[in-house]
């Protein structure tokens, strides 16, 4: 018994294998050339890359996406911060699957270790001798009406500012006040 169920593993793995082989190469044949290759845009060009998929779960075009992104980590100092890049790439891929940018509202609430990565140019450079990767993802967000919240109860451990946040990223008096602010005004949180 415990043979079978080894080469029924071997046989499952094998074929799964072929299964992923067969799929990769569909994928990059003919009409489904486009499926699966990551781009940015089309509101944000330089982040937020994602892949044309062959969608099963559509919405209209009129659907109103209102979704708040919790971000309490950072990738690393002098890293872009992947969750941000997130935001981007949510935007970027539903315009590019016929939402109506005007219909998507998104907000990004920061707190923890995080709150350092929405500091201004100056400030970053004070603080870690360098420049903040993530001051032009945050400017592009900014200018595609994502609002922007740093925790307050954060930035006070932290000694974080209001003068030193990039301009536009709001201060709110916590992440759980901005969180609950969002939730009343209908934005559901990302899960990510």
């Amino acid at each position: 018994m415990k043979l079978f169920t080894v080469m029924l593993g071997i046989c499952l793995c094998c074929g799964l294998g072929a299964f992923e082989s067969d799929a990769a190469q569909k994928g990059t044949s003919g009409a489904n050339k486009e499926i699966g290759k990551f781009t940015t845009g089309p509101v944000i060009q330089d982040f937020g890359k994602h892949a044309k998929v062959q969608i099963d779960q559509t919405f209209d075009a009129n659907t109103e996406f209102k979704v708040a992104f919790d971000v309490s980590k950072t990738s690393g100092e002098k890293t872009l911060n992947r969750h941000f890049d997130s935001l981007a790439r949510f935007l970027n891929m539903l315009v590019a699957n016929g939402a109506k940018q005007e219909n998507i509202h998104l907000a990004l609430v920061v707190h923890g270790s995080a709150g350092s990565d929405l500091l201004n140019p100056s400030a970053y450079k004070k603080r870690f001798d360098a420049e903040n990767p993530n001051h032009p993802l945050i400017a592009e967000l900014l200018t595609n009406n994502v609002e922007v919240y740093l925790c307050g109860q954060s930035a006070a451990f932290r000694d974080v500012s209001n003068d030193e946040l990039i301009e536009g990223v709001q201060m709110s008096l916590s992440a759980m006040t901005a969180h609950s602010l969002l939730n009343q005004r209908g934005y559901s949180v990302n899960p990510f």
